[in-house]
């Protein structure tokens, strides 16, 4: 039976994915104690996504891996990465900042193991690299030592994904799953992409871009 823990909480209008890098800037005072007493103890701490009515019940600890630059009046900027996935049982108010009692959890087994993984991760792979070469500001990453069943935590930190993307990627046990929704996400952008090349083609030659053109860019690249 899986054993219910008590972390230190950090609801932020963002998503940690695992294995992911996010820097920090700490300028609460409940945070700095938070974050004091995380770094004394070398604890984690974890992150969770508030939307703005209230905070998802899934989230991912972030491991303190550096303090950047440390302020007179206590600030701090730290370097966090993603750790273990974890769902909230309830949340515990007897500190100034939040914590909560959580069940830690992972992929289905049998689903991570399957034979289809590796081609739909060179199908997701081959797409990265054309949002890449769009020139978007999407930053590339070395696939070659990524796990495929983690591969999918790798492409949805890169922009072009919005917290509510992220969450779904966060809350999936299955590999393949995760892989899939990269794949229609980034089909998406490489789709949205070739057209905002062929409207500035046109507008550089005095066309108009067609009201279907126009259409076809409203809207977040990952709606459903």
């Amino acid at each position: 039976m899986a054993k219910i823990e008590k972390i230190a909480l950090f609801p932020l209008g963002l998503v940690m994915l695992p294995d992911m890098l996010l820097p920090l800037h700490i300028f609460e005072e409940r945070y700095k104690q938070m974050i004091a007493g995380c770094l004394e103890s070398g604890a984690p701490f974890g992150i969770v996504l508030f939307d703005g009515q209230g905070i998802r019940q899934i989230g991912c600890m972030a491991h303190i891996t550096q303090v950047l630059k440390r302020y007179d009046n206590g600030r701090m900027d730290i370097m966090t990465q993603g750790g273990k996935r974890f769902v909230i049982k309830a949340l515990v108010e007897a500190r100034v900042y939040m914590e909560a009692r959580v069940l830690f959890f992972d992929d289905a087994v049998a689903d991570s193991s399957h034979g289809n993984l590796k081609a739909m991760a060179d199908t997701a792979l081959k797409l990265v690299r054309k949002v890449v070469e769009a020139d978007i500001g999407t930053t590339a990453f070395d696939a070659g030592t990524i796990d495929p069943k983690r591969l999918a935590y790798a492409i949805a930190a890169l922009e072009g994904f919005s917290p509510a993307e992220r969450q779904r990627f966060l809350e999936m046990t299955s590999p393949l799953e995760r892989l899939d929704k990269c794949i229609q996400v980034l089909s998406r952008l490489v789709a949205r992409n070739r057209l905002t090349s062929e409207i500035r083609q046109m507008i550089g030659s005095n066309g108009n871009p067609t009201q279907i053109i126009l259409r076809a860019l409203e809207g977040p690249a990952g709606d459903d």
